[in-house]
């Protein structure tokens, strides 16, 4: 009879448990398809690097899976305490007509274990599809071999997705045995009798808290989004917790003042059920302060965390495309006693490597200092501003210095179409870091001149080119100075810069070609002694820049992505069941609507208004909070070129659209029924 009762309550209440099994085939699904990567990965022919890369985003998706199932876990619990505050009155006919509490723990635990094995099946089977889609979007961010791919199932994907929900229905079975262990009577029959009071708070008080919280957030907008480069890491701290703070009496202060605004203009109060509307409304905020700042906080996180993965993702497949046009470079710093400079061929030839074996085209040129030319000489009194964003940078250090024929041939090397050109006693400043820009731009705007082996030069251009040397994943160039040929001194020689381009069989054998050089970079490394001339040695290659740009790219994609998505449930769930539960709470006032003779459409409609906003709340404080926060992660990642960030904004907002929105609907209809139930 129990089994029976309880299918029947489940088939019956599935307009009730629509936001219960939203949230757990959500949850469910997403977890499947995070965990199930690494087995879609490891089908996928990708390097021993990308490999071992795999392997680390498997450990961090398993570490995060921990945080998820938690708040999962939290979601599912609130969830089932507002469906048993919905049942109050069934649990009370239950009891009147003799059944004991255990029978009725026992109806729970088995409407429990229908809902969740329903939710687990079908968000499993959601989770084994979109986990195929994402195999498509893993291929991309690893640059895949894709030939061996096939439809596949994650066993242990499976396994793990079971035991997590399996351990958190396990908890809401205690849960709910507790509660209704607690159970009186007289208390599930007058549920819904309650009505709190709109507690009207002082305006004078609201309206000046609302002011300094205001203000409070535009100075953390300030220095978080205009001052970046400035702050430490204790300063950022400081303005997460002003902001927060901030948040909070903002929406104190709004729920005090809404409901007086509104009253000020008559028109707009009397007008239909807006007084009712708004009083409602004001009620539901007084009473969610909190968990409205927090709400406001976690979709501000999931806003920025989504928006920067995705950015991050896009700009460093262009930037390795721009800024590695070639497939090898190495280069040498000479120490100041050096007896000999040697090139970087030489060096390689005493390590058994003849570099003509491996590279069809090569190019090489030497770098320049000049003992008149340091940080300190040209940046001047900005060198300590300098040193608090860059502190390795030893201020009394030289100057780059390249010939302009040199640069026009690199250029040329890497089939670029950058060019530079100068008159006598010129110079040009190349630079691509933005926080660098700034500075050296300053400096140019006051027409500095420079001291180059007895040559003074000026300015051609009042600001920085844009471009780059190096290979690299992203912008990294902080400042190189390009001077005509005859201006530098050969004794000056700071280092030697070799790249090339690899011949067609290495290419053949890339992999043993970039364990050979990675050995013999070691044992360069190693042999650097005092009397070497060598300060410094250092090489790169596209597959290796290109390994960790895609590994990092990949890294923050899939936990941003998790993260994001995860966070953005539970702000959608939590607001859906608070709502969902003050809809409960308010049936006797939507009947007393109709007894004086409210229409059922502006009944409806005063609903729809009372959800938007009590959905809209957080959202848009969140937003603002966003577009200050992407600023400064487009500064601190400003490496990564990620300042075209509109499309990831655009695909950020079409999954809170998607999800956010979703849940706005579900809890529209859901309480729309919820209120007719006694019509």
């Amino acid at each position: 009879m129990l089994f029976k009762l309880s299918f029947n309550n489940m088939r019956r209440s599935l307009r009730d448990y629509a936001v219960y099994f939203f949230t757990l085939i959500i949850g469910v699904s997403i977890f499947y398809v995070f965990n199930a990567t690494s087995g879609q990965a490891a089908m996928m022919q990708v390097s021993a690097s990308t490999r071992a890369i795999i392997d680390l985003l498997k450990t961090l998706i398993s570490g995060t899976s921990v945080l998820v199932s938690g708040i999962l876990g939290f979601l599912i619990v609130y969830a089932s305490s507002f469906l048993m505050k919905r049942r109050s009155r069934e649990f009370a006919l239950y009891m009147t007509l003799g059944m004991s509490k255990w029978k009725i723990s026992s109806i729970i635990l088995m409407e429990t274990l229908f809902a969740g094995i329903g939710s687990l099946g079908c968000g499993l089977l959601i989770g084994i599809g979109l986990s195929q889609l994402m195999s498509a979007l893993v291929a991309n961010l690893f640059e895949a071999d894709m030939t061996g791919y096939r439809f596949t199932v994650s066993g242990e994907s499976v396994a793990k997705t079971i035991i997590y929900f399996a351990v958190m229905y396990g908890v809401v079975v205690l849960f709910n045995g507790g509660a209704i262990t607690k159970m009186k009577l007289i208390d599930l029959m007058n549920s819904g009798k309650r009505s709190e009071q709109v507690k009207l708070k002082n305006p004078v008080l609201c309206v000046l808290i609302f002011l300094v919280s205001a203000a409070a957030l535009g100075y953390c907008y300030f220095k978080v989004g205009f001052r970046t480069f400035t702050l430490s890491q204790s300063d950022i701290l400081i303005y997460i917790i002003i902001g927060s703070i901030a948040t909070f009496l903002i929406f104190w202060s709004v729920s005090g003042m809404l409901l007086r605004v509104v009253m000020s203009s008559k028109n707009l109060y009397h007008r239909g059920l807006n007084a009712f509307t708004f009083r409602q409304i004001s009620s539901k905020v007084n009473t969610m302060v909190f968990s409205l700042t927090i709400i406001c906080l976690m979709l501000f996180v999931t806003i920025c965390s989504l928006t920067a993965a995705f950015s991050l993702r896009n700009s460093m497949n262009y930037n390795l495309n721009h800024y590695c046009p070639t497939d090898f470079e190495a280069f040498v710093t000479y120490s100041d006693d050096a007896a000999e400079k040697r090139s970087v061929a030489d060096v390689y030839a005493d390590y058994g490597v003849n570099m003509d074996d491996y590279f069809e085209k090569t190019f090489t040129f030497s770098s320049y200092e000049s003992p008149e030319l340091t940080f300190e000489s040209f940046f001047g009194e900005d060198c300590a501003d300098i040193r608090e964003i860059f502190p390795y940078i030893e201020t009394d250090s030289g100057l780059e210095l390249i010939r302009l024929s040199d640069y026009n041939k690199l250029m040329e090397f890497y089939g670029l179409e950058d060019r530079a050109e100068l008159n006598d006693g010129e110079y040009i400043v190349l630079c691509d870091l933005k926080s660098m820009i700034e500075f050296c731009n300053k400096e140019l705007q006051k027409d500095t001149e420079i001291n180059v082996s007895g040559h003074t030069l000026r300015a051609k251009y009042r600001e920085c080119q844009d471009g780059f040397i190096d290979m690299s994943a992203q912008r990294g160039n902080m400042g190189i100075f390009i001077v005509p040929d005859d201006t530098v001194d050969e004794n000056n020689a700071a280092g030697e810069r070799f790249f090339g381009k690899y011949t067609a069989e290495v290419s053949d054998d890339l992999d043993a070609t970039e364990e050979f050089f990675m050995e013999k970079g070691i044992e360069m490394t190693d042999g650097i002694t005092e009397d070497s001339g060598i300060a410094y040695s250092m090489y790169f290659t596209r597959t290796i820049l290109a390994s960790a740009s895609v590994g990092l790219g990949a890294l923050a994609t899939f936990l941003g992505l998790y993260i994001g998505l995860v966070f953005l449930i539970a702000c959608g769930a939590i607001l859906a069941l608070k709502e969902l539960s003050e809809s409960v709470d308010s049936i006797g006032r939507y009947e007393m609507l109709r007894k004086i003779g409210a229409e059922e459409n502006d009944i409806s409609r005063s609903l729809f208004v009372q959800t938007g906003i009590f959905f809209l709340l957080p959202l848009l404080l969140s937003a603002l909070h966003s577009v200050f926060g992407i600023k400064f992660a487009v500064g601190v990642l400003e490496s990564f070129g990620t300042e075209n960030i509109m499309p990831s904004v655009i695909a950020t907002s079409a999954i809170i659209l998607a999800i956010y929105g979703g849940y706005f609907v579900i809890t529209y209809f859901c309480s729309r029924g919820i209120i007719k139930d006694r019509k």
